[in-house]
This record gives structure tokens, sequence and C-alpha cells, in this order.
């Protein structure tokens, strides 16, 4: 399996304490590559596990790659934070709308329903894998 890590996911796969800790290891169990992300989605995941050392530790063991580049970016991310200024999208998550233009074969693994509502080229549905019931 291939995909775009979002934060949700990456605090989940962390934390057993986590109500989706065993929905994200299972995922993780199933990984052929490592999930592309974004320095954003590391910043806000190191933000609520309160332990920088573990995100490194993503990268360093191949679960996470990053994959992004928001000044290459930044024209497009100006769109998109304006196209969705009513939902008051944080940068990772416009990132990682970006993200999925980029790379339209992996899904955004996530546990945020408004991927469920963000387009990416303006109208198509973004691919997610979210949890049972979410």
């Amino acid at each position: 399996m291939r995909g775009i890590a979002d934060t949700g996911f990456l605090v989940a796969f962390a934390n057993r304490k986590d109500a989706y800790f065993p929905w994200a290891y299972a995922l993780a169990e199933h990984l052929q590559e490592p999930l592309l992300t974004c320095e954003a989605v590391l910043a806000e995941t190191a933000y609520h596990l309160k332990n920088s050392s573990l995100v490194m530790r993503f990268l360093e063991t191949g679960l996470v790659r990053l994959a992004f580049d928001i000044e290459s970016h930044r024209p497009a991310l100006a769109k998109l934070a304006g196209r969705y200024n009513d939902r008051q999208p944080d940068l990772a998550d416009l990132c990682l709308i970006r993200m999925s233009e980029i790379n339209p074969t992996h899904p955004v693994l996530t546990v945020d329903g408004d991927f469920r509502i963000y387009r990416r080229n303006q109208r198509e549905t973004i691919a997610v894998i979210m949890p049972p019931g979410r």
C-alpha cells in the first residue's frame, strides 16, 4: 500500500491509547513504501505527541518520507487557502490537498473528515483511507 500521511494517522500510530491506534497500526503493516508527507504534518504530529524524537524516527525508519516543498508550491497553496477560507484549513491540510494533486494514486490516510469536502484540481474528490465509522 502507498499513501499520504496526515497528522491524525501518525498520532494514532504512535499512541497506543489513541482510539484509532488499531486502525493505524493495521494499515502500517501493509505499507509497501514510505508514506509521503510534508513538514507541516510532522510539526503538528510532534506537537500533539510532545515528542520530536519519535517523529524523527518515523523518517529514519522509513515510515514516512518528506515529499513536498512549500516554496515550490506557494502559488497553488495560496489559491487553495482562498478557496477553502470558510473552512479555515491549516497549512498541513493545504499541503496534503496539493500533494494529492501531484500524487493522484496515493490516498490520504487521515481521521479528518474535511478531506471528504476538500477537492483536488478544483472538482475531483480526494481518495482517503479513514477509520471505520469516520
